[in-house]
């Protein structure tokens, strides 16, 4: 891919935040964006490319389409696949891995897929050259997205390697984490202005907070990864690289005055956040204390609250219903003149907060289809029962 020339990319993400990546792809100056089904597609060029990977936190990795053709009978595949003329994009003695995903087509096992197309790259470059790359799952020189949806199969090469969600700055992390894009795009989705103070009352390993405090700074949501998949491409223009980091990296700076703070009630829990925080370089912008929500006090006058309670699914709760009453009686007591988010699989329980949302929005937390919901804390009303 010359350095200049304009492609076609296919950014994936968490079903339920297109929206916020579309916003993020526009701001990297990605041209032609269309909203698709947990992804969004966009044209750039070599920069662009590096600068989705590195720059946009709802990003759960980006892939380059290079082969799209029709699949009538299963013999098809391995034909097409064949024919392609993979020497552009690896070398016979460098490693692969396959990944396929198959809807409504004529295969049924999508381990099958990846396992022909593999045995066709294999084949093609025996033939050629006598020798064959071999297979890396784990940490390959090329790693091959195939996509069967009924007759359309669409052939891509990975350029994230590891997902995006693996940011590199956790070192530590609690019974049931966040997934750092997922966090990212609550903060996107709740609204807040990165100028009102920010607080997560049940913190955990403190993704939410620093996910905060990076998109605040303006800190590359890959500033601390060191890896892609597109480092080990043959084309891999490593000064183009250097120059999109360090532009990036000229525009951090940590807003003054602003206030992120995280409560947890265990001690052991909150030890992992301050670590993370502390590798993160954060130390001075977010604030950690050892206090349970329903003993808290309120940081400032007023602000955002983002949270994150357990669900019951990885972690038990002894009494979900009572859970849930507690968050929204301390919400009501404690913290009016605030907006509250608040993220969760119990699409039962949560209707005991007891407030009316004032905008829901239906997100995936792995396989856990959640609400995040913001309410508006006003003093002794605006109370209801929640429906779905």
């Amino acid at each position: 891919m010359p350095e200049n020339a304009t492609s076609l990319f296919i950014a994936k993400t968490i079903s339920g935040l297109e929206p916020a990546l579309k916003a993020e792809l526009d701001g990297i100056g990605a041209l032609n964006t269309e909203l698709m089904n947990r992804s969004v597609s966009f044209e750039g060029d070599k920069a662009c490319l590096y600068r989705a990977n590195y720059l946009c936190p709802s990003a759960l990795r980006v892939i380059f389409p290079v082969h799209v053709f029709e699949i009538n009978a299963q013999e098809d595949l391995y034909r097409e696949i064949r024919e392609f003329p993979w020497e552009d994009h690896l070398d016979a003695d460098s490693t692969l891995a396959v990944d396929a995903v198959i809807s409504y087509t004529v295969f049924t096992n999508s381990q099958f897929v990846a396992q022909k197309t593999k045995d066709a790259i294999v084949d093609r470059f025996r033939e050629k050259t006598g020798k064959r790359p071999s297979v890396d799952l784990d940490n390959p020189g090329l790693r091959i997205n195939v996509h069967l949806f009924k007759n359309t199969c669409t052939v891509s090469l990975d350029s994230s390697g590891n997902s995006l969600h693996k940011r590199g700055y956790r070192r530590q992390t609690g019974i049931a984490p966040l997934n750092e894009v997922l966090a990212a795009g609550l903060i996107k989705l709740s609204g807040w202005d990165m100028k009102k103070p920010l607080l997560d009352p049940m913190c955990g390993s403190g993704t939410i907070l620093i996910e905060a405090a990076m998109l605040a700074a303006k800190i590359p949501s890959g500033y601390f990864r060191e890896d892609y998949g597109f480092m080990k491409w043959k084309d891999f223009d490593s000064r183009l690289w250097e120059q999109v980091k360090s532009e990036a990296r000229g525009n951090i700076k940590h807003p003054e005055g602003l206030r992120i703070v995280g409560f947890d009630k265990s001690v052991m829990i909150l030890k992992k956040a301050v670590e993370n925080v502390s590798f993160a370089g954060l130390d001075q912008q977010i604030y950690l204390k050892r206090v349970a929500f329903e003993d808290s006090v309120p940081p400032s006058a007023e602000g955002v609250i983002i949270m994150n309670p357990p669900y019951d699914e990885r972690i038990q709760l002894d009494d979900s219903v009572e859970f849930y009453k507690m968050i929204g009686n301390v919400l009501k007591r404690k913290y009016s003149g605030y907006k509250a988010w608040v993220i969760s699989s119990d699409l039962e329980a949560i209707k005991f907060v007891g407030l009316r949302p004032s905008r829901k929005f239906k997100v995936f937390n792995g396989p856990l289809e959640c609400r995040f919901m913001g309410f508006d804390l006003y003093e002794g009303k605006k109370t209801f029962t929640f429906t779905e």
